[in-house]
């Protein structure tokens, strides 16, 4: 590993170097257990690990998508396993929750080993007690400027959640309304309280 990367990868996010790192670099930087990484216009930024209540809506949410998706042969479904490449000069890679990517834009080369390249068609953030309004907002605005036509944003405490799309809409729906997958996941309708139902 270079002097840079190593640099970049011991050095907390508010002191990092004015050297920038590409997607490639990120990628190859060593596994520590439970540590992750997005790349923030070329910086590396932790990314927190998450409690059990997020990891279980997290399972919910990836679980009505991946049965509806299957079922109809509309694409792949992944967790937050995945990394997308949203930007490059400087590099951009953000791991949302879960993600559905349309079977018309899996590349022709197959599915990627190491980050997609390029944007998720629907991104989900699911915002824990810790994440900044601020943080959110930026992650929702890279998708959508990355080319994601639809972004779930779920808020855990008030059971409810924000819909973005490219238009710049935010439609914020509450616990008894129902969510719909636009032209990302024709005729996908649940109820937003079904997102949340993870008790035992």
């Amino acid at each position: 590993m270079s002097a840079a990367r190593q640099e970049a990868h011991s050095m907390p996010a508010a002191a990092q170097p004015a050297r920038l790192i590409t997607a490639e670099e990120l990628w190859e930087l060593p596994e520590q257990p439970g540590v992750r990484y997005e790349l923030v216009r070329g910086v590396p930024v932790e990314v927190p690990g998450a409690g059990a209540l997020h990891n279980l809506i997290a399972a919910l949410v990836y679980r009505l998508i991946y049965e509806f998706a299957r079922t109809r042969n509309l694409g792949l479904v992944f967790t937050d396993g995945v990394a997308y490449i949203l930007g490059r000069n400087p590099d951009t890679v953000r791991i949302p929750d879960a993600s559905f990517v349309s079977r018309e834009r899996i590349p022709e080369s197959g599915i990627p080993e190491g980050f997609w390249p390029g944007a998720p068609d629907l991104a989900v953030e699911i915002v824990s007690p810790n994440d900044r309004a601020e943080d959110v907002h930026d992650k929702v605005r890279d998708y959508l400027a990355a080319g994601t036509r639809l972004v779930w944003v779920l808020w855990p405490k008030s059971r409810s959640l924000t819909v973005y799309t490219p238009d710049g809409q935010a439609r914020e729906l509450g616990p008894e309304q129902e969510l719909d997958g636009g032209d990302v996941l024709p005729g996908f309708c649940v109820p937003v309280t079904t997102l949340f139902a993870v008790e035992p």
